[in-house]
């Protein structure tokens, strides 16, 4: 798995202008601007558990509401892990990880498969956790593992705190997204019996 695994991607629409630059070999450092300060936690968090460096900047139609912005970063930052992958030759495909965060327990499951797909599967959430409305977490969800070829499994199962449950599923996605990406030494091909991803 020879050189540098990034990607970037800029997207301009009439209602949002993303850019994303990300790093799969980094040290989980996140310089984020998105006009959503709780999506840049989460995405901190995300870089920070999964080792990946990331940048994003967006501008988006908040004054209608936050969901054009977050989807469209979900977007853009799926098209970026996708060209920072290339092929997937080499890659170990599938990642798990389940993450505690207080009373709260998260579990993601995901495989690199390019066939995208989203299970969001939580226990009852609070409408909003600050300024930030939680129906739009399975929107940038979905965005993302459509962009990015990922069959992707979310899973709270429990937890009290809206915030605490969203940072565990965040936190879980960065940790089993750094198992799915790192190299697997005993395989240099494509980690499938058809040959392709």
């Amino acid at each position: 798995m020879a050189g540098k695994r990034t990607g970037e991607v800029e997207r301009t629409t009439m209602e949002t202008r993303v850019s994303v630059e990300i790093s799969l070999d980094g040290t989980g450092a996140a310089d984020l601007d998105t006009g959503v300060p709780f999506l840049d936690h989460m995405l901190t968090l995300f870089a920070v558990h999964g080792l990946l460096d990331l940048k994003i900047k967006a501008k988006g139609d908040l004054e209608v509401d936050a969901h054009h912005t977050v989807e469209d970063i979900g977007i853009s930052l799926g098209q970026a892990l996708a060209k920072a992958l290339g092929d997937r030759k080499g890659i170990t495909r599938y990642g798990n990880f389940t993450v505690p965060m207080d009373e709260a327990l998260a579990c993601v499951s995901l495989d690199l498969s390019n066939r995208p797909f989203l299970v969001y599967d939580t226990a009852p959430m609070a409408e909003r956790t600050g300024e930030f409305e939680t129906q739009l977490a399975p929107e940038f969800f979905r965005a993302f593992c459509q962009h990015g070829g990922i069959t992707l499994h979310i899973r709270v199962l429990y937890g009290a705190n809206t915030h605490h449950m969203l940072e565990a599923a965040f936190k879980a996605l960065g940790r089993a997204l750094a198992a799915a990406v790192s190299p697997d030494p005993r395989r240099t091909g494509i980690p499938s019996s058809k040959g392709t991803l």
